[in-house]
């Protein structure tokens, strides 16, 4: 494969969102009175990606995403609550710390010798800006591409478009998209023109809607397969 340009995720791809976000909520339920339970936990995820899933869609906007995951897990317990309270809390916690996918530091570090790295991120700015510098991470990127910052998200082809104008000598056919979600990262790079490789650490179904030029399971399968 002869590639020189990486877009990679950052959320399940680099950074292991999931770890982050079960730390963040757990506080942030006990802090308004509720244990956090597996099975609440695991219920405010699905819904949590259920709604990043609607704003890749185009049904939603990031701003209402934000809220409504709260409004929705609280109407299914019967419970009152500020929902937009909840979120600024919830929000502040996340940005602080931060827990590596198995073996993205030693990615990271080979991939910058021999690659020009790009992030392309669909989260909230401030709070990947934080987990960023929490990791230590942002040298290994020429450009940083942050949904909110952009006025686009993955998967729309505006969303590249933006990036593909900043990356220095872009050719879309040494450019490959590294990412864990099909219906961001996967269906944008295809969208967008570009080689995408899906980062399944999970391994979750595939759909014959969205079809990636490769599937990885682990991060070491990475730097085998370039």
């Amino acid at each position: 494969m002869t590639v020189r340009t990486l877009l990679l995720d950052l959320d399940d791809t680099i950074l292991d969102f999931g770890a982050a976000e079960r730390a963040a909520i757990s506080r942030t339920f006990r802090e308004i009175g509720l244990e956090p339970t597996e099975a609440l936990l695991r219920r405010y995820s699905e819904i949590n990606e259920s709604q990043w899933e609607a704003m890749e869609r185009g049904e939603i906007d990031r701003a209402t995403v934000l809220i409504r995951r709260f409004d929705i897990f609280f109407r299914e317990l019967g419970m009152e609550a500020d929902s937009r309270a909840v979120e600024d809390r919830y929000r502040s916690y996340l940005g602080v710390g931060h827990y590596f996918v198995e073996g993205a530091e030693e990615l990271l570090e080979y991939l910058s010798g021999k690659y020009d790295l790009y992030l392309a991120s669909n989260g909230v700015a401030e709070t990947q800006y934080s987990r960023l510098a929490s990791a230590g991470i942002s040298h290994y990127f020429k450009e940083i591409f942050i949904s909110e910052t952009t006025g686009h998200h993955k998967p729309e082809k505006a969303y590249f478009d933006y990036c593909f104008a900043r990356i220095e000598n872009f050719d879309p056919e040494k450019t490959l998209m590294i990412g864990d979600s099909l219906t961001g990262d996967i269906l944008g790079g295809l969208n967008a023109g570009i080689r995408t490789c899906w980062v399944n650490l999970k391994g979750k179904a595939r759909r014959p809607d969205i079809l990636p030029h490769y599937e990885i399971h682990s991060l070491k399968e990475l730097m085998d397969l370039l």
